[in-house]
């Protein structure tokens, strides 16, 4: 989601509440949660595997077999999937983000669903990121998908109208840090993470999918929580894990993303928008300084959309058809930052929910060839630096990744053909983006001792080559 805030009892004027224990239960006792100094940030997944597949609104289960048959299989290093929480009633993708209690008893699955889910990927080798969201509840009033009677400000067992923000009115005015991290991000009941309650209740919840082998979280909306309450609730955990944060750059606001780099990682926003800006405008050369002006390589995560992009125009779609295809080839060569394939689902209302499981409506990204050859291409260059580069000034342009690979991409409307310089060893190569992951299927590139190679890059299409094929 888009949108948030924090702030601790001093700022905001009000007394200290009891500790409330009693409240967690045996939550507490099962976690068993300890105050702990702020842990490090941890800069990019960890591991060789550090390309993520998201996929948006699938069912536990369905996951569990994704991961095996296919994220797995084709070298995805983590799943980021749907927030693990109870949340109100209906049928619109955006329930999922408005929780009324931290049981997973959601429409993805429950709370054994999800364990089986994590078990299967770990078994597939691919690690879980959960959606965390923690920076708000639920508006409204009515009784939540695990049987949870609530009313926005009391959610019982878990808080009542003093665990939130006074400032009881939606974000107005992003120039002001107080509005965007106090008020309410679209009428949702804020949580004052600046209480020290609050704070252990979201630490042990997030302890607790931690104890259900769960690798990190993807904190929602962190923007609208102050960094120094993140830090603190992270601090409170066990072991927090990996954690990368949402929070959206604005030119002029107040709360900037560098701010959150002390705590894990940062969605960077600005990749998308350029990356539509490059290739809807054939402008590819542009592409060589993409880093410029974003967050550094080691903190960033990158996409080419999410959910939230995909239907505020921000960014390229799968509508985009092959240019959408080919910026994720892009996003997954180039050494910037540390990827993240969306996988989703086809919509003509935003408000949209998912389909059914197994229906065509499902986009099935991150399973297409030219995506999944692409993983394992950015598996097998590592952090190899950017070299040879070369463009046409315009819509075709090529990079190697040291001598570990090779990638030519063409917006163009025309095939591209020349002779590439690479600092590949001599040798015959398997184009990865053309060639089915078992077999070569005469999709074969030869470069010679000179590191020459002569290509043909289709219209709207890509050549990559890697040492590993």
């Amino acid at each position: 989601m888009q949108r948030r805030r924090s702030r601790d009892h001093a700022a905001t004027g009000r007394p200290h509440r009891r500790p409330r224990t009693r409240a967690l239960g045996g939550l507490l006792a099962a976690v068993g949660l300890t105050a702990l100094a702020p842990w490090p940030a941890q800069a990019t997944p960890p591991g060789d595997r550090t390309v993520t597949a998201t996929l948006f609104e699938w069912k536990y289960a369905d996951v569990a077999r994704a991961c095996t048959d296919q994220l797995g299989p084709a070298g995805y290093g983590y799943v980021e999937v749907s927030p693990a929480s109870e949340h109100i009633q209906g049928d619109q993708w955006w329930t999922s983000y408005q929780p009324v209690s931290y049981k997973i008893a959601g429409r993805l699955g429950d709370r054994a669903a999800f364990a089986a889910m994590v078990g299967s990927c770990h078994a597939a080798g691919v690690k879980v990121i959960a959606d965390a969201v923690i920076n708000h509840m639920a508006a409204g009033s009515g009784t939540g998908t695990g049987g949870t009677r609530y009313t926005k400000y009391t959610y019982p067992g878990t808080y009542q109208d003093w665990d939130f923000h006074g400032c009881r009115r939606s974000i107005s005015d992003y120039t002001n840090r107080d509005d965007v991290q106090n008020c309410e991000l679209v009428g949702l009941a804020d949580l004052d993470t600046g209480s020290d309650y609050v704070r252990t209740t979201l630490a042990t919840y997030l302890d607790d999918l931690r104890s259900l082998g769960v690798d990190g979280f993807r904190i929602d909306a962190a923007k609208h929580i102050a960094a120094g309450d993140l830090a603190a609730i992270k601090g409170k955990m066990k072991d927090p894990g990996y954690w990368v944060q949402e929070v959206i750059h604005g030119a002029g606001e107040a709360v900037q993303p560098d701010e959150y780099t002390g705590t894990g990682d940062v969605d960077e926003f600005r990749y998308g928008t350029h990356l539509k800006s490059a290739f809807q405008g054939r402008n590819l050369a542009q592409l060589k300084s993409v880093a410029d002006g974003k967050l550094g390589s080691d903190r960033a995560r990158t996409f080419v959309d999410n959910w939230d992009t995909e239907r505020n125009g921000s960014t390229l779609t799968y509508k985009d058809g092959a240019t959408y295809a080919l910026a994720n080839v892009f996003m997954l060569a180039s050494p910037y930052g540390s990827p993240n394939v969306y996988s989703g689902y086809q919509w003509t209302d935003k408000d949209a929910g998912p389909p059914a499981s197994g229906s065509s409506a499902w986009t099935g990204e991150h399973a297409k060839r030219e995506i999944t050859g692409m993983v394992g291409f950015r598996n097998a260059v590592g952090s190899a630096e950017l070299t040879d580069w070369w463009d046409n000034g315009g819509d075709a342009i090529a990079f190697g990744r040291g001598s570990a690979g090779f990638v030519a991409l063409n917006a163009g409307d025309g095939a591209v053909n020349r002779t590439f310089t690479t600092s590949l060893p001599a040798g015959t190569y398997c184009d990865v983006v053309a060639a089915d992951p078992s077999s070569c299927d005469g999709h074969t590139v030869t470069v010679g001792g000179d590191g020459q190679a002569q290509l043909t890059v289709p219209a709207h299409g890509a050549v990559a080559l890697h040492v590993a094929r």
